[in-house]
């Protein structure tokens, strides 16, 4: 995994407030909580709405649309937040080409019983499930 992809994933720096060096910065930054502007990031990247992108997470549109931009997001939101954009960061490094990776997203897979990973990202067992069959992919195994 590759923090620096995380980061720029995330907004940079500017909008982290930080530069995520180690694993520890991770759990650091999870304890503070990601800003609303740093989610949003993440959104557009993936092309999400804010329904697309509350249903992978434990909280309602509803109450992400309640927070301001600067406003940091709870511990278990930022967590999975985190969590997403590292298996986005290894999927486009995979890959080497986002709309590659995005088509790959929303395909069924049979490496996850023919669920979308994007289906899966609702679960850190399924995000699980997603890096071991991008590791499949990116040695050329697939299932």
């Amino acid at each position: 995994m590759e923090l620096q992809e995380i980061t720029e994933l995330l907004g940079g720096e500017k909008v982290l407030g930080r530069r995520l060096e180690n694993r520890f910065d991770v759990v650091e930054l999870s304890y503070e909580g990601i800003s609303k502007i740093a989610l949003t990031h993440l959104a557009k990247y993936l092309s999400l709405s804010w329904k697309q992108i509350a249903a992978l997470l434990p909280v309602t549109e509803r109450t992400l649309q309640r927070y301001t931009s600067t406003q940091h997001l709870g511990q278990s939101v930022s967590e999975q937040v985190l969590k997403i954009a590292e298996v986005v960061a290894k999927g486009a490094e995979v890959f080497g080409d986002k709309e590659k990776f995005l088509l790959w997203m929303n395909q069924p897979c049979t490496g996850l019983s023919n669920n979308t990973p994007f289906s899966m990202l609702r679960s850190r067992f399924g995000m699980e499930m997603i890096f071991d069959e991008l590791g499949r992919i990116e040695y050329g195994v697939y299932s």
